[in-house]
């Protein structure tokens, strides 16, 4: 799969360092406490999804990432003293993490988020420094040079990049009479967990339009990414957390499932490695802050169910175009009315993903499947198949629509030309016994699915 996501920086801390220097670390034990709060915000930030290569050690680095220039790899960042960062001062780590500078010279790639983590406190950074030098297991690892030819591979339009679009270290200060809560959940999202790198649109020079809640557009919703399209955190209609309550972001993040929807893509990730880890207090620092951010689209309607979709399915009605497709191969687990079944079967009717015009993640979940990993608090895991050796471009396109535009979704249709430039790009999601994108059986729903499915009809109503 593309690694496009470690580009806009899904985790990336130390991404493409280059090789480690031979001395001057702090050789005296850090204090055990200091260390397992590093390991907490270690896992605050990702770090371990970019660093660690499928199969590979943890944090040894590798993982290959698609770039539209060629493919770059992130680096060791175990305390190796040859090949990791064992060798590095703080002084050395702290201007790599804020500044994106490297030790021996040079900027690293954007893939790094360090515009975000230019926002950690002095005493958060002295924490992480001392995990990753004193609390991570050593691995030899050689980095691997990028496969990105000259003349772009040099490095100096990085330095540029850096200078134009990456501000002067600020590190995070709540605003002047901020509740408390609101601002820990602040210090969270815009630093160590880099939400705006993919949820904030980019521009063209592919710097995040805002870095911080300054401007409504920061969280509004990002760029495909990984072949997924990353949707609003804002409180907002229209695809945004409007209707979602602190205790429903809460769930979402801590078990990849709520009443609304389930997690996919890119997020998975998110929630496996860091987010289920969090603390409830955190956790709903964060909820509290999503939910003061204001629209950025404050003229989208709400989301109003619509029977209409239902009541034809339900009277045996499957005439309309991606209709009969969506009763075959989605309505035993998504039902006819399209809510689903909560924390398994994630809800298609006022689903945040199918509210905007853009059905690149709606395609991508067709043609890839997708899987809901288990959790510590939500241990289950639930699969979809993929259906892209079943269904052709035109078939997808239909049913996406449906989907889209059923219910009272606010989607707009897609075409068969979208699902062709998709299906280019998408992978089946890993899950054992898939071995390539084909036809698989479709998952059974819980018994008497077909009965719950079905909506009373008007007269009963």
């Amino acid at each position: 799969m593309s690694r496009l996501r470690a580009l806009l920086g899904a985790g990336a801390v130390f991404l493409a360092m280059g090789t480690a220097r031979a001395a001057g670390p702090a050789d005296a034990p850090a204090d055990p406490s200091l260390v397992e709060r590093g390991a907490y915000l270690a896992r605050a930030g990702d770090c371990v999804a970019c660093h660690t290569a499928p199969g590979g050690r943890p944090f040894a680095g590798g993982l290959s990432m698609s770039t539209p220039i060629g493919t770059i790899y992130s680096t060791n960042i175990t305390p190796d003293r040859d090949t990791g960062i064992g060798g590095w001062t703080f002084e050395e780590f702290d201007r790599l993490m804020r500044r994106g500078i490297r030790p021996e010279g040079g900027t690293v790639y954007p893939a790094m988020p360090y515009p975000s983590y230019s926002r950690l406190a002095e005493a958060d950074m002295q924490a992480l420094y001392a995990y990753f030098t004193q609390g991570v297991e050593p691995v030899r690892q050689a980095n691997r040079d990028s496969d990105i030819p000259w003349p772009l591979s040099m490095r100096w339009p990085l330095a540029l990049w850096r200078t134009f679009f990456a501000p002067s270290p600020q590190p995070f200060q709540p605003q002047p009479g901020q509740d408390p809560r609101v601002a820990r959940g602040a210090y969270l999202v815009e630093g160590l967990g880099h939400c705006g790198a993919c949820h904030t649109p980019r521009a063209l020079t592919m710097q995040e339009e805002a870095l911080t809640d300054g401007k409504s557009v920061f969280l509004s919703g990002g760029g495909p990414v990984d072949g997924w399209t990353a949707p609003s955190l804002r409180n907002e209609h229209g695809g945004g957390l409007a209707d979602w309550s602190e205790a429903e972001i809460v769930a979402f993040l801590k078990t990849g499932r709520n009443a609304h929807t389930a997690t996919f893509g890119a997020m998975n990730d998110v929630v496996v490695h860091s987010m289920q880890y969090l603390t409830d207090e955190d956790l709903g620092s964060i909820a509290a802050y999503l939910k003061s951010l204001r629209p950025h689209r404050p003229e989208a309607p709400p989301y109003r169910y619509d029977e209409t979709t239902a009541t034809a399915l339900f009277n045996g009605d499957a005439s309309a175009r991606g209709a009969q497709i969506y009763v075959d191969r989605c309505a035993g687990c998504h039902r006819t009315d399209g809510r689903g079944y909560a924390n398994a079967f994630p809800a298609l009717a006022g689903n945040p993903v199918l509210q905007t015009d853009n059905g690149t993640s709606a395609i991508h979940i067709v043609l890839s499947g997708g899987r809901l990993p288990g959790t510590r608090t939500a241990p289950s895991a639930f699969t979809m198949a993929p259906y892209a050796g079943l269904l052709s471009d035109e078939q997808v396109a239909d049913v996406v629509s449906f989907i889209q535009t059923g219910w009272g979704n606010r989607g707009k249709p897609v075409t068969a030309e979208d699902v062709r430039k998709m299906r280019e790009q998408a992978e089946p999601v890993k899950a054992e016994g898939w071995t390539s994108i084909a036809p698989a059986t479709q998952t059974a729903a819980p018994q008497g699915a077909d009965r719950a499915a079905k909506p009373p009809p008007p007269t009963q109503r």
